[in-house]
């Protein structure tokens, strides 16, 4: 077994245990805790490093983690990392006294040291601290996995983050873009006049997407609930009673297959503004993910596992009927009922006798359109079969006010003029209780309440949610949604 192995999976060798416990007891005995307190830091290791001609000669305290030793007789050269970056220090016997380098050659790769000393430049020209001080704050048991392993191992990574984190600083540096990405988000939408909420993340009725549910059980209720497939009856509820702007950005939990695109628990951004359309939200889609990809990398134009993508406004615009045609040939608006299915039967899909037009064409979209559209594309008007919260449109009522964003060849958002006609939405939802008797487990549940609510009066409104996962993965290049979620779930060890 490799060290990475030893080491990270528990079978560390009983030798390097034993010697770093017996280091433990070192410290002790010289009446030195190895878990020490609070140290006071003047400056980070890239703040040294950037401003090193004003720096030069000052005293500076610093902290970090030792990534690197190398010791020579009267002299010791370490390697400490901080959020910031990494820096060289300078230990030097005569500097130090004899007690004191005798400590810093107890110190372990690992080990969370605090020093103080001076910036200086070294012959060879590199900017370091020479330690006059310095203090254990934590002492490792456990050694890094060697610097040139890396963390190869996928399971490793994700399971025990803080060692991918540690070891790999592209890793550090995705998640501190994720967290911008995010500031940018609620920066682009505060400024238009956005409010936002917060709703509940436990619901009596799984609602708002078509997905499979979680389950709970309430001890003090004793009443099952379910995690939120989505945030959207809640916010439609607020524009209800009076908010024309809201968003909410959250985790949403979907008991779905896990794969690089999907995992059970993610975050979305759900958007609704009263008095708007689906067109407003394709001009609020196009102008967010251009503004974040601007403020967040400086540029809207990216590279995602080797291809050039352009977030520049606008982006194409094409109906789902038009995209199908495109690619299959087939135009599913002027088949008759058993004709659409005949249609996808020969294209290879298997379909039920009793499917309609539009499943049949939305079943063909996704099966050979959505993988090819790889700049960011909005395809519109979804049929209805597919969409139980949007309007309808005025001209088909077979096909609804409802937009996706396709980019890279998988769904980023999703977007309505939003349904405000509580009879057809009455109906939508016994149309998809109907199906959910019949055996489909993400079929809506009906909420009679929020029927109640639309009685009240909705404005029209425009409303749109977008995966915050797969912008992150977009934006940063992350070929897995695992890379761009800190701590996703894994099944248990045996």
């Amino acid at each position: 077994m490799d060290e990475l192995g030893e080491h990270v999976e528990g079978a560390m060798p009983g030798d390097e245990l034993a010697h770093r416990k017996a280091k433990i007891e070192e410290w002790r005995s010289r009446g030195i805790d190895p878990y020490g307190s609070k140290f006071v830091r003047t400056h980070g290791a890239a703040e040294i490093i950037d401003s090193f001609s004003e720096l030069e000669g000052e005293e500076v305290s610093i902290a970090g983690r030792v990534m690197a030793f190398r010791g020579h007789g009267k002299a010791s050269f370490l390697d400490i990392v901080d959020a910031s970056g990494r820096i060289q220090l300078y230990g030097k016997h005569d500097a130090l006294g004899d007690e004191q380098y005798e400590l810093l050659r107890l110190v372990d790769i690992g080990d969370i040291i605090g020093v103080t000393g001076t910036a200086f430049r070294t012959r060879r020209g590199q900017i370091s601290v020479a330690v006059s001080s310095f203090r254990l704050l934590s002492k490792a048991l456990r050694p890094l996995p060697e610097k040139w392993h890396g963390l190869r191992d996928v399971d490793i990574r994700y399971r025990q983050r803080y060692l991918d984190l540690m070891v790999n600083p592209e890793v550090q540096k995705t998640f501190i873009l994720r967290t911008r990405i995010i500031s940018a988000i609620r920066e682009f939408l505060d400024s238009r006049g956005f409010l936002e909420v917060e709703t509940p993340c436990m619901h009596a009725i799984a609602g708002g997407a078509t997905a499979r549910p979680f389950i709970t059980h309430h001890n003090a209720l004793d009443m099952e609930l379910y995690m939120r497939i989505a945030t959207e009856l809640h916010l439609k509820r607020l524009i209800v009673g009076g908010f024309e702007k809201v968003y909410e950005l959250g985790r949403i939990f979907r008991n779905e297959g896990i794969s690089t695109r999907h995992n059970p628990e993610f975050t979305s951004i759900e958007v609704y503004e009263a008095y708007a359309d689906y067109y407003d939200m394709m001009d609020l889609t196009e102008g967010l993910v251009a503004y974040v990809a601007e403020t967040v990398l400086g540029t809207m134009a990216v590279e995602y596992q080797g291809e050039k993508i352009d977030f520049t406004p606008p982006w194409t615009r094409v109906t789902m009927a038009e995209a199908v045609q495109n690619e299959t040939g087939i135009d599913f608006l002027s088949l008759e009922q058993k004709e659409a299915v005949a249609a996808c039967r020969r294209l290879g899909l298997e379909m039920p006798d009793d499917a309609g037009c539009g499943l049949c064409m939305s079943e063909a979209y996704e099966e050979f359109v959505e993988r090819n559209l790889i700049q960011p594309t909005i395809v519109m008007d979804y049929p209805i079969e597919v969409s139980p919260l949007a309007k309808r449109r005025a001209d088909n009522p077979e096909l609804t006010y409802r937009f996706e964003v396709v980019c890279a060849g998988r769904e980023l958002a999703n977007a309505f003029t939003e349904l405000n006609d509580p009879e057809d939405q009455l109906e939508r939802f016994q149309t998809q209780v109907a199906q959910r008797e019949k055996g489909d487990e993400e079929a809506h549940m009906m909420d009679d309440d929020f029927v109640t609510a639309l009685e009240y009066g909705m404005p029209p409104t425009g409303g749109m949610g977008l995966g915050v996962d797969r912008l992150v993965m977009l934006l940063t290049d992350s070929a897995s949604i695992r890379d761009v979620i800190l701590f996703p779930l894994m099944r248990p060890k045996e």
